[in-house]
């Protein structure tokens, strides 16, 4: 087991996977992840469907231009902010965010592939119909998951010294 700066770092956005379905023990692991995220006041405004079945991660796939990607997972986390918990929509919804980053994180220690996406917010009201979720649930993102096919791929950053400053902006980290 490796330790979080690790994980933090050795995570990538997988998006091809096997066809070999999750166990529901480590379903239960990234769940458990996420409902352990910080959340203002603790209200914990989050909500997830779990969804396996071939037929309604189909359906899914129809409501994102990244189809393919959806269609060749064994697992969709959908992901939604509870309005009815929520106290502020900012704050709750970097809440759901935390909540998001837990789970890829434990997907990546449990040897899982993943990937977050949030173009499918575009077909929302269609998300929920699948879904059979009530208004309340206001569509935030979908997980992609599964055993990765293939090698992992690289990744870069920005520097330091682009993105962060030391007391004031401008002052360059060094």
């Amino acid at each position: 087991m490796q330790g979080t700066i690790e994980t933090i770092l050795s995570r990538r956005s997988i998006r091809s996977y096997t066809s070999e379905p999750v166990e529901r023990t480590k379903i239960t692991q990234i769940l458990e992840a996420a409902r352990w995220a910080p959340s203002g006041l603790n209200n914990q405004p989050w909500k997830f469907i779990v969804v396996q079945n071939r037929n309604s991660i189909d359906e899914l796939a129809a409501c994102t231009r990244y189809s393919s990607i959806v269609k060749g997972a064994s697992l969709i986390i959908v992901v939604f902010l509870d309005t009815s918990e929520m106290y502020n929509h900012t704050k709750d919804a970097q809440a759901i965010g935390a909540a998001i980053q837990n789970m890829l994180l434990a997907c990546c220690e449990l040897g899982l592939g993943a990937v977050w996406l949030g173009e499918i917010l575009n077909n929302k009201e269609q998300v929920n119909l699948i879904l059979k979720a009530p208004e309340s649930l206001e569509l935030m993102a979908a997980l992609a998951i599964g055993y990765p096919r293939g090698p992992t791929t690289t990744s870069s950053r920005k520097e330091l010294t682009e993105i962060a400053f030391e007391e004031l902006y401008g002052n360059q980290w060094r």
